[in-house]
């Protein structure tokens, strides 16, 4: 009788604490915003290349490139206001994926236009891949190691130090050929969040 009522009693307790309750996953909805110029073969391999490592995936129709965004002074577009500009679109429960075939670029120490291949905040609602600077032979498939590495950000991740990693900095160059998957610690992260690696 003691024993039920010790029991009991220690259950009451563990009910009224929030913080002894493993909180329940939430998980987010990856959105794919292809922009006007990105034709529909890369979009669906994109897509169905991020089904692959998280199943919540949808993709939007798409939409002209911002005007905002333009930076006349070097005709290419700045992936900090696209990302501006998608974040503003993006519902609660959704992070938001831009592709692009322009030219992108950000501000990078002093470096007040760098060109980029995507860009993504580190926690962010929104992030930004682009083809323009990748190989035209594997197209396709470097667009969706940038666009993953763009959503690990989002995610909270940081750069990684191990060269197959899809976080691994690209520093000016284009390594995707290199990169074959998530590292260890990364995934580990990844799954923590609901990503099915």
């Amino acid at each position: 009788m003691f024993r039920t009522l010790l029991f009991l009693f220690f259950l009451i307790v563990a009910c009224n604490n929030p913080s002894s309750i493993k909180k329940q996953q939430i998980n987010i909805t990856i959105s794919i915003q292809p922009f006007e110029d990105v034709g529909d073969e890369a979009i669906k391999y994109v897509q169905a290349s991020l089904k692959k490592y998280y199943p919540y995936v949808e993709v939007k129709k798409s939409i002209p490139l911002p005007n905002q965004a333009y930076y006349a002074a070097r005709k290419r577009y700045r992936a900090d206001s696209q990302i501006h500009f998608l974040a503003k679109q993006t519902p609660k429960g959704f992070v938001t994926i831009g592709l692009t075939n322009e030219d992108i670029s950000t501000t990078k120490n002093s470096l007040p236009d760098w060109g980029v291949m995507g860009l993504g905040y580190q926690p962010g609602l929104a992030c930004i891949a682009s083809t323009y600077r990748l190989s035209r032979t594997e197209r396709k498939v470097q667009l969706f190691k940038v666009a993953i590495h763009e959503l690990g950000h989002t995610q909270g991740l940081a750069h990684c130090t191990e060269k197959f990693c899809y976080m691994r900095d690209a520093k000016g160059r284009n390594p995707t050929n290199e990169e074959t998957q998530f590292c260890t610690s990364c995934s580990t992260k990844l799954k923590e969040k609901g990503w099915t690696l």
